[in-house]
């Protein structure tokens, strides 16, 4: 039985900045408090089903660690494509950008599946060290307190003990041209509007990238699959972005923002109501939604089983541009796993950080969801799978793999009143 948790009165801002078409009737805002109870919503979660969201990952682990610059990252984002057309999402398009960090440091170690490499200028490699303000300071400005374990991104090959997924992890990377995937959801009433939900597909370490992050691209594309429904309708548009080179410093998502902030809103062809790039209301990433053990003993160990505290975090960034109206998402997030979600309750933080939703931070309203604070706990060592070679689909229980089912749940419920999801009632005959 799931616990219940207060829930403060929650306000969304409106569309931040949005330039409503004058061929079209004036916008309303999105919801400032969550409707009541809708049947159509209810009947959308129930979709999302444990099963189909293991097999999902499953399929993503077929290709390795996905570690960008690779054969096996390609492989990954054509299945993902092709996935999404079978969902129904058959608008896919892909953003082409270039990554070429400056060489590695042969003396600092590395190898076929390791680390990630310098990150583009301007944006903050996921994997160095920060300058510390204060003692124990984490990402995000959080503090990490209490016992903790060592982090780190593993680079030997021979630390992972199947011969199979290492010869298929073996091809390092190289810089050059990347791609990545999405697909929209295109609004019945406000197709130039829209939220974005995200996460990253590529992974490294030497593992499978199951919960780094397979957990959070399984997510994106369950919601996908359900919103693509051809009986589903949404007043505004939702984007489904699976970014690629998160690991070398967010460099896709940083791309998506460099190559489209200014098309949003405009209409292509003008009169055709149609729009490349809807104006953008909020961004929600989800990277890594499966390990919920708890914080280390005094020896640095972690519980092999899910803490009975667990629960789906959602981070906003209190030192952002927009964090008022972040702090209010995140909530209004909270709201809606409240009255939706199946099993697992919901917790915001306020120090988002060191994912895809950092591009977007000071743009519009982001917020993270994920396992774990981010700074606080995956900073302090709570995922022992964490850039690991035990980051393989067989090391999660269904348990886990639950966590990420209703912080998924969380995702849908939110999402559908914030767009004005519905279920088309069948016609008589």
């Amino acid at each position: 039985m799931r616990s219940k948790l207060f829930v403060l009165p929650l306000v969304i801002a409106g569309s931040i900045g949005a330039q409503n078409p004058p061929a079209q009737a004036p916008a309303a805002d999105p919801p400032i408090r969550l409707a009541p109870p809708d049947s159509g919503i209810f009947t959308m979660v129930s979709r999302l089903e444990l099963e189909k969201y293991k097999a999902t990952v499953k399929g993503l682990t077929q290709f390795g660690d996905r570690r960008q610059g690779t054969k096996r990252n390609r492989d990954a984002t054509d299945w993902i494509e092709a996935q999404l057309k079978a969902y129904g999402c058959t608008n896919t398009e892909r953003i082409t950008y270039e990554y070429n960090p400056p060489p590695r440091n042969p003396n600092a170690g590395g190898g076929g599946g390791g680390g990630g490499g310098g990150g583009a200028p301007g944006a903050a490699n996921a994997d160095a060290p920060r300058p510390l303000t204060v003692p124990n300071q984490g990402p995000g400005a959080s503090r990490m307190r209490g016992n903790r374990a060592r982090t780190g991104v593993n680079s030997d090959s021979l630390q992972q003990p199947d011969p199979k997924l290492r010869a298929l992890n073996a091809e390092p990377t190289s810089p050059g041209q990347r791609q990545e995937v999405y697909c929209t959801k295109i609004g019945a009433t406000r197709p130039d509007e829209m939220y974005i939900i995200g996460a990253h597909m590529d992974g490294h370490g030497w593992g499978e990238a199951a919960n780094d992050n397979g957990s959070g691209t399984a997510l994106v594309m369950e919601l996908a699959r359900i919103f693509s429904s051809p009986d589903v309708v949404t007043e505004r548009s939702i984007r489904f972005a699976l970014w690629n080179n998160e690991e070398t410093g967010l460099n896709g998502a940083a791309a998506y923002v460099a190559q489209r902030k200014d098309l949003q809103g405009i209409e292509n062809p003008k009169g055709s109501g149609k729009y490349p790039e809807p104006k953008w209301l909020g961004m929600i990433q989800h990277d890594m939604m499966m390990w919920d053990h708890g914080m280390p003993d005094s020896t640095g160990k972690v519980s092999p089983v899910q803490r009975r505290e667990a629960d789906v975090n959602i981070e906003f960034q209190s030192q952002s541009k927009f964090a008022d109206q972040a702090m209010k998402l995140a909530f209004f997030f909270r709201d809606a796993n409240e009255r939706y979600a199946t099993d697992y309750p919901a917790a915001v933080g306020p120090h988002m950080t060191n994912t895809d939703s950092g591009p977007f931070k000071n743009l519009i309203p982001a917020i993270s969801l994920r396992e774990n604070e981010r700074g606080m706990h995956t900073g302090a060592g709570w995922n022992p799978t964490w850039h690991q070679v035990i980051d393989v689909y067989s090391t999660f229980s269904d348990a886990d793999f639950r966590l990420g089912l209703n912080a998924a749940q969380t995702t849908l419920s939110a999402v559908a009143h914030l767009t004005g999801a519905k279920i088309k009632k069948p016609l008589t005959p």
